[in-house]
């Protein structure tokens, strides 16, 4: 009787075989590229004079360099504007699928390929982005992966790769009122470790992610990366099923009832074996954010900043070097802490339903004098949703930026970006120093939701007392 994992089932089905290194050559099914790591792959296959072997199984679209403010070419920042050239030109010579800007389905590459069903249960996914990790909340096995590597799938649509370890992590029960899938992952990462997931995938099971939404899901996922695995994955079923019907890339009539059936039965088998399995339980969850310079120095919303005495030994320096740098004193409240931005988008909680959920903590409310909140879609389609919804009304009344689609002030590769030592509450999946553009910017993660609450209140508050 079976006994394998979705990971397991994936990896054996899209190996072509083994290398003289002892890794896997992998086949990968859908390769995404987008203007910041393409241009030098494409200039290494010229160099050698490579053709793209499947261009069809490659889609582009351009999300960290535009400006969301104001989008007309050629884009005043002259590099950005350069990037945007090369990709243009890299997609027409190759003949690969191109999302501009303005073609209605130009958007962040993690939030465009789910939303058009180009990513499906049982892919190969690959990405020069780190947050390709995302695409496993449909079932797929999804990478990260360096220019080397966009080079290499590019010429032979296979990677090099050592497998992964299997840790699954069960998460049971209701979410408690206030609490969000951002706060799942960022509770996972700090009990786990930034380093826990190093030479693991993560198999996310149990009620809680099962009573998710897929957009809920691929927030998890897209932050798997952030706790050291090489990529998460949830097992497809009627949610994934039902979120994929009927989109521009799903399988359609016959087709789709055969799809189904095979998704169904790559999922993870009842017996399969794991190299590590923890439990933790929804009710402890509690409206989660970081206070230092990893996503993994997070905290309940209602906790103190530690003391480094208290911390695992292995875990005092870094915190000693967050002190210094987030300029926030150990043992005192996070809450209440001074905020001058507020960011609400990206990979990580820039869909639809991120927005509903902000739209409605900002009904009603206005943001705080001297601070500068702004808002920036996942994508065309989901700016488009959303007007039509009326949210982009809902924001600008509360005092909000509504802007064109794109990464923003996730990376700041763009004109988003915090000056001096700005603290930004950051809807985004990483707090690195000088991470969103200030090389002593500060970033504190969190919901969409308490974004929201920090701006009405110009300082950390708990989105739950509003």
């Amino acid at each position: 009787m079976s006994q394998g994992t979705l990971f397991d089932k994936v990896w054996d089905l899209h190996t072509v075989g083994t290398l003289p290194s002892g890794q896997t050559q992998l086949f990968i099914g859908l390769h995404l590229i987008h203007e910041v790591t393409s241009p030098q792959a494409f200039a290494m296959l010229r160099a050698r004079n490579l053709k793209v072997l499947f261009p069809e199984r490659t889609v582009a679209t351009v999300d960290h360099i535009v400006p969301t403010k104001n989008q007309a070419r050629p884009f005043a920042d002259q590099l950005a504007e350069e990037m945007m050239q090369a990709l243009e030109k890299n997609t027409q010579d190759y003949g690969i699928k191109f999302y501009n800007v303005g073609s209605g389905n130009q958007g962040i590459v993690h939030v465009i390929a789910p939303e058009q069903g180009l990513t499906q249960p049982g892919m190969t996914v690959a990405c020069g982005d780190s947050h390709t990790s995302t695409h496993g909340a449909f079932g797929a096995i999804a990478f990260g992966i360096g220019t080397s590597q966009v080079r290499d799938i590019l010429a032979s649509q296979t990677l090099a790769l050592a497998k992964l370890k299997v840790r699954k992590i069960e998460i049971n029960g209701k979410l408690p009122h206030g609490v969000f899938a951002k706060d799942v992952i960022l509770h996972i990462i700090r009990q786990l470790g930034v380093k826990g997931g190093v030479g693991y995938a993560y198999e996310f099971a149990g009620t809680t992610f099962e009573g998710m939404s897929m957009e809920e899901r691929m927030t998890v996922c897209n932050m798997s990366i952030e706790g050291g695995a090489r990529c998460g994955y949830i097992n497809p079923d009627e949610t994934t099923f039902t979120y994929l019907k009927g989109r521009d890339f799903a399988p359609q009539a016959e087709a789709w009832d055969n799809a189904v059936t095979w998704w169904r039965s790559i999922r993870s088998d009842d017996n399969a074996v794991y190299d590590d399995v923890v439990t933790f339980e929804a009710a402890e969850i509690e409206p989660t954010i970081t206070w230092g310079i990893t996503p993994g120095q997070g905290l309940g919303i209602n906790e103190n900043i530690p003391m480094a005495d208290g911390l695992p030994p292995g875990e005092r320096a870094i915190a000693q070097e967050a002190y210094s740098y987030m300029k926030l004193t150990p043992g005192k409240p996070i809450k209440g802490t001074k905020i001058d931005v507020c960011f609400i988008g990206s990979c990580t909680n820039g869909r639809i339903s991120d927005l509903r959920e902000a739209a409605k903590v900002a009904q009603g409310h206005h943001v705080a004098s001297g601070v500068k909140a702004f808002v920036v879609p996942g994508s065309e389609r989901v700016k488009q949703e959303a007007e039509a919804e009326g949210l982009n009304t809902i924001f600008k009344q509360a005092g909000f930026e509504w802007r064109e689609p794109g990464c923003s002030m996730c990376l700041a590769m763009n004109p988003d970006k915090l000056e001096g030592t700005q603290i930004s509450a950051s809807s985004s999946n990483r707090n690195f120093k000088g991470r969103q553009g200030s090389s002593t910017g500060r970033t504190l993660l969190m919901s969409p939701a308490m974004v929201v609450a920090a701006a009405v209140k110009g300082q950390v508050a708990d989105v739950r007392e509003l």
